[in-house]
């Protein structure tokens, strides 16, 4: 992902303006990622060391979810409504 891809996630998602912290700003960003990587092998399906590093993105925005979901439900519904994931 090239730096102005991810300076466009972080100013759709950021709560305020200096944030780039964020749970919803890192989910966005990690969303971005698993696409990519998706994508990736799709070209290259044998390519194991890329599924390795999509199997772990994966669990870290399970993670980020999991955490928001608990602390901040109305704002996880919020981010996963925008992203578009089935949660």
């Amino acid at each position: 992902m090239d730096k102005e891809r991810k300076g466009d996630i972080i100013k759709e998602f950021r709560l305020k303006e200096n944030d780039s912290g964020s749970v919803e700003v890192q989910v966005a960003v990690l969303s971005e990622r698993i696409n990519q990587l998706t994508e990736h092998l799709r070209l290259y399906p044998q390519d194991s060391h890329s599924r390795h590093a999509l199997h772990g993105v994966i669990g870290k925005r399970r993670r980020f979810l999991r955490y928001l979901r608990g602390t901040a439900p109305e704002r996880y519904r919020s981010l996963v409504d925008r992203l578009g994931l089935r949660e």
